[in-house]
């Protein structure tokens, strides 16, 4: 019995980290868009501050996906699994106002942060304290960004 029920940890753990991924890739594919449409007076600093969160964030991608595999699961493999997982909501305008831009990644690197703490949770149930510690620093990066991107409006 205790068997099935670590299986089970562990499986749900493994899905709450597919969760992350796909939110992670919207997160990225979202912060590049805004990369490459952001305009108005705060253009450049924007423009350059969107390319290092995306390509901070893309880097995250590789690391949470092997973190799958290591536990022994499976991957999201198209843009469809990824949106069929994802928590965070794709934009597809392009005119959108650079501070509503700032606004919109900053409340999605919060939410990014609520799902890394409930993963960190499934992480302690699954008594998978590799993946337990790397959720802090991953936790750190994103409250960063959000905080990067608070401070730009406030």
């Amino acid at each position: 019995m205790a068997t099935d029920k670590s299986d089970n940890a562990k499986g749900v753990l493994i899905d709450s980290l597919n969760g992350l991924l796909a939110d992670y890739f919207t997160l990225y594919l979202k912060t590049k868009s805004f990369h490459w449409h952001v305009h108005g007076p705060q253009f450049h600093d924007l423009h350059l501050l969107f390319d290092t969160q995306a390509t901070e964030i893309f880097a995250m991608t590789d690391i949470v996906a092997e973190r799958v595999r290591k536990l022994g699961g499976t991957t999201l493999t198209s843009i469809g699994a990824v949106g069929k997982k994802a928590s965070i909501k794709d934009e597809d305008r392009t005119d959108i106002d650079a501070l509503d831009m700032v606004r919109e990644l900053q409340l999605n690197n919060e939410a990014l942060v609520a799902t890394l703490k409930k993963t960190k949770e499934a992480a302690g149930a699954a008594g998978d304290n590799a993946t337990d510690g790397a959720i802090d620093d991953w936790t750190d990066q994103a409250e960063q960004r959000a905080w990067f991107l608070r401070e730009i409006n406030a």
